[in-house]
C-alpha cells in the first residue's frame, strides 16, 4: 500500500450510494449558493434525509447513531461561528447536514480535502466570474458582484462529492 494514500474508513458501498444520492442536492446546493449567495433549507434537509434513509441500509446500527451525532456537534459549532460571522447561516448548516457521511476515522482527510478545495474553488469563482461570455450568460448571479463574500456552498458541495467519490473509488 502507498503510505501517501490515504484508506478511507467509508467503504466503497457506502461511497458510492451516499455519492450518488447525494449528487443531484450538492449540486443544487453549488447553484443556488452562486446564483443567489443562499444554502436553501431545503437542500439541508434532503441531503440529511439521504443519510437518515440510506444510513439506515448502509451502516451498522451503532456507527449509524454516531453519525447522527456528528450532526448535532457541527449544527451547534457552526451555528456560534456563524454568529461570530466566520460563515454564513447556510453553510453551517449544510456543513451540519454533511457530516454523517464522514466516517470518524476520516475527518482528518476531508478537512484536508475541503482546505484544499477552498482555494482552489475560491480562485476558479473569481476567474470565471472575470469572463464576459460566462458573466453575461448570467448576469444576475448575486455571487458575481459580491466584493468579499464567497459562495462557500461550492466548496463544501465538492467537499462531499470529492469525499464520498474517493471512498467509491477504493
Amino acid at each position: 500500500m502507498d503510505p501517501l494514500v490515504a484508506t478511507l474508513e467509508t467503504t466503497p458501498l457506502q461511497g458510492a450510494v451516499f455519492g450518488l444520492l447525494s449528487m443531484p442536492i450538492c449540486l443544487w446546493v453549488a447553484y443556488t449558493d452562486l446564483s443567489a449567495m443562499k444554502i436553501r433549507n431545503e437542500a439541508v434537509l434532503a441531503l440529511l434525509a439521504v443519510f437518515v434513509v440510506a444510513g439506515l441500509f448502509l451502516l451498522p446500527v451503532g456507527e449509524y447513531f454516531w453519525r447522527c451525532a456528528h450532526f448535532v456537534v457541527v449544527l451547534i459549532t457552526g451555528f456560534l461561528l456563524s454568529t461570530l460571522r466566520a460563515f454564513g447561516a447556510g453553510d453551517a448548516k449544510f456543513a451540519a447536514a454533511m457530516a454523517p457521511f464522514v466516517a470518524w476515522p476520516d475527518l482528518g482527510e476531508v478537512l484536508i480535502l475541503f482546505a484544499a478545495l477552498l482555494p482552489v474553488t475560491w480562485l476558479l469563482h473569481r476567474l470565471v466570474r472575470r469572463v464576459p461570455a460566462i458573466r453575461d450568460r448570467v448576469p444576475h448571479w448575486k455571487s458575481w458582484s459580491e466584493p468579499k463574500d464567497f459562495p462557500m456552498g461550492i466548496a463544501l458541495a465538492a467537499t462531499q462529492l470529492v469525499y464520498l467519490g474517493l471512498a467509491a473509488t477504493g
